[in-house]
């Protein structure tokens, strides 16, 4: 064997001369999870501190009183997400450019459903408070498909 053959004794050989792929630990399920919680937290704060701050937290709806609760918003601050987020991670694997639209698009979404809000007949407080959870979503799913993207 002359000096200039290299032989080859497995996983030392010429396919590990590539740099190593190296991964943050921020799989798309996790990204996925930390953007609901965090936006259910931030949500559940603004709900406790409307309430506190004596805001009815209720909506009339034709004529009938519909009460905001904790349930309701823990589920209008975790579906919304988990779907649409969801789908954009989704959707991101067969065409990585899908993250950077869905986070505008998603944001885009969640804010111009503040005029729902609004609109309501409901006092000041409710008003702001429902507003704000509104924008708090936007944030989460902006900042949750910005994560994925840097940390993939």
């Amino acid at each position: 064997m002359s000096s200039s053959t290299v032989s080859n004794s497995g996983p030392s050989g010429a396919a590990t001369a590539a740099p190593s792929v190296r991964r943050s630990g921020f799989s798309w399920w996790k990204v996925l999870v930390t953007g609901a919680v965090g936006a259910t937290v931030v949500n559940l704060a603004v709900f406790a501190v409307a309430k506190l701050a004596g805001a009815s937290l209720v909506v009339m709806d034709a004529g009938a009183e519909h009460p905001i609760t904790v349930g309701g918003v823990i589920g209008s601050s975790v579906v919304p997400l988990l779907i649409g987020t969801g789908a954009a991670l989704l959707l991101a694997l067969w065409k990585p450019v899908i993250l950077r639209i869905a986070q505008y698009v998603g944001s885009g979404l969640a804010l111009l459903s503040v005029a729902g809000p609004l609109s309501a007949d409901a006092d000041g407080g409710t008003v702001a408070a429902l507003s704000l959870m509104h924008i708090t979503l936007g944030v989460a799913v902006f900042t949750t498909l910005q994560l994925h993207r840097r940390h993939r």
